[in-house]
């Protein structure tokens, strides 16, 4: 019979210890948010992505990509009680997606106390519209685009005066949103919404850089340096506004 022995005896007495969870790295983080922060580098500044559709609260299928609103919400929540973030990015390149979840994104993008910028890139369509509007200032790329039509109902439809009661009240939600955080008026943003023979298939208007700053609808065209130059601006502004308040009550 062969029996086992212990080659250090020293290790019998010591306490087994349970294996520590391992932090997400970088690449596990873009798997599963869609973003990340440059290595070794302590940023002010918070940048988010709306990309892909904007899903809302049904699960849409695992090869779209989406901005899914239970992650976005606590991400913005974190940035306002965070004391090192001082400005928050929003960068834009969005198909549109869910009515519900990208007015409740908006309204929490313009109701964040710290300075706010938001860029479309590529596109910020349908729903997107809203989102790109909600910060303190607005730039879109000149090659970017916006789609303004009017919202849509999918599944089952029920044909009564009550469905398109409901529909309306939706939409003005939108444009009531939307007017009052950009300079476009009502009564163009509607023209643009409910145009014929632009889109293919559809109603409403394709706004193109240059075409949206003229109607009012984003502050100023520009990329990611235009973007971060006027944040740094905004938070600058903040902290003189806030020593000046401090040293009028001392």
């Amino acid at each position: 019979m062969y029996t086992y022995r212990n080659e250090d005896p020293q290790k019998q007495n010591q306490p087994v210890t349970e294996p520590q969870e391992k932090e997400p790295s970088i690449v596990e983080t873009i798997q599963q948010l869609g973003q990340t922060t440059a290595p070794m580098l302590e940023s002010n500044i918070y940048c988010m992505t709306i990309i892909g559709q904007v899903e809302g609260h049904l699960v849409l299928p695992p090869q779209n990509k989406t901005t899914k609103y239970e992650h976005i919400i606590p991400q913005l929540v974190a940035a306002e009680q965070n004391m090192k973030i001082e400005g928050v990015l929003v960068v834009l390149n969005t198909v549109g997606g869910d009515v519900e979840a990208g007015l409740a994104i908006a309204e929490m993008i313009a109701s964040l106390s710290k300075p706010t910028v938001t860029l479309v890139l590529g596109g910020g369509h349908s729903i997107g519209v809203p989102i790109a509007v909600a910060g303190n200032k607005s730039f879109i790329a000149e090659t970017a685009t916006m789609t303004i039509h009017p919202i849509r109902l999918n599944g089952m439809v029920i044909g009564v005066p009550q469905t398109f009661e409901y529909m309306d009240k939706m939409q003005e939600r939108v444009v009531r949103f939307v007017t009052s955080h950009s300079n476009i008026t009502e009564f163009r943003f509607k023209e643009l919404m409910f145009k014929t023979g632009e889109l293919a298939r559809d109603i409403g208007t394709t706004v193109i850089g240059q075409d949206a700053v003229r109607d009012g609808l984003i502050d100023a065209v520009g990329g990611v340096g235009d973007a971060i130059s006027e944040l740094t601006r905004q938070i600058n502004a903040r902290k003189q506004q806030t020593h000046a308040m401090g040293g009028a009550l001392q």
